[in-house]
């Protein structure tokens, strides 16, 4: 498949937490326990030493080169990455956000709708954000579609095929 070594975000430093150069994470997978399967992050710039739930959705960690709070407030902002080869392999129906980004939308009638730019979790589920091409004013418009099998009926990692219904402007 296209992308296998496209960088897969799991986190994001928010932060330092005390003195010794911990930093606090902001998780985007399913939670510590999925984080702890790798070592290495971001190109491997940072390898995880220490990794702990820190009780409100996100987690607490440690890296090898970071080593005071100075250097951890440095990584403020920092996505900690692994290469989407890495990831565990998915059961039919599952894909991973990045595998959707940059992909074709289509209708379920063949129109071209634009590009895959975002997906979004709210609480109720993901919805992508689909990007139209450029108008006749020159602006780009953009519409959500949730990620659901009436209004993706189907995707791959050429394209997402969108119910005509949900593409409406």
């Amino acid at each position: 498949m296209a992308g296998q070594d496209r960088p897969v975000t799991l986190a994001a430093v928010t932060g330092a937490h005390g003195v010794t150069g911990e930093v606090r994470l902001k998780l985007f997978g399913e939670g510590v326990a999925a984080l702890k399967r790798y070592r290495a992050f971001t190109d491997s710039t940072l390898t995880l030493t220490k990794l702990r739930d820190d009780g409100k959705g996100g987690a607490i960690a440690r890296f090898e080169e970071v080593l005071d709070r100075n250097a951890a407030e440095k990584l403020r902002g920092t996505a900690l990455t692994v290469p989407r080869s890495q990831m565990p392999e998915l059961v039919e129906g599952e894909y991973y956000h990045a595998d959707l980004l940059g992909l074709r939308a289509v209708s379920d009638a063949g129109d071209e709708l634009g590009t895959c730019i975002a997906v979004e979790n709210f609480g109720a589920g993901d919805v992508i954000e689909i990007e139209r091409p450029a108008g006749e004013d020159g602006k780009r418009r953009r519409f959500m579609v949730p990620m659901s099998p009436a209004a993706v009926p189907e995707w791959d990692h050429e394209r997402v095929v969108v119910n005509a219904a949900f593409a409406e402007e």
